[in-house]
């Protein structure tokens, strides 16, 4: 088996959810869009997506639209990446994570053997 150890300090805590969600999308050859990864994290972090000032704030910070947020809001719950839980739309919590804290991933690719 072959070890190989990377190490990545990323300061904000949008662009660390960001990579998380980014790996898993590959790993899982979901081929998610960049603008979806960004609002995965941003979700996870605010905690949902639900609230019409946290809509606001992504459409303003990653300069996008209420349609597009509702569009890629579709996808992502046929996906299972978000969920709706108590009418709050949020990332579905086998994939939640506190990225205020640090993360350490293992990740196996093993042969079909």
């Amino acid at each position: 088996m072959i070890v190989q150890r990377l190490k990545r300090i990323e300061e904000d805590v949008l662009l660390r959810a960001e990579k998380y969600y980014s790996i898993l999308s590959t790993i899982n050859g979901l081929q998610l869009t960049k603008r979806e990864l960004q609002l995965i994290a941003f979700t996870a972090v605010r905690g949902n997506i639900s609230y019409a000032e946290y809509r606001k704030e992504f459409c303003s910070m990653y300069d996008s639209s209420a349609p597009t947020i509702n569009n890629m809001i579709s996808k992502l719950k046929k996906a299972n990446i978000l969920v709706k839980n108590n009418n709050k739309t949020k990332v579905n919590s086998l994939i939640q994570l506190d990225f205020n804290k640090p993360l350490q991933l293992e990740i196996k690719l093993l042969p079909n053997v």
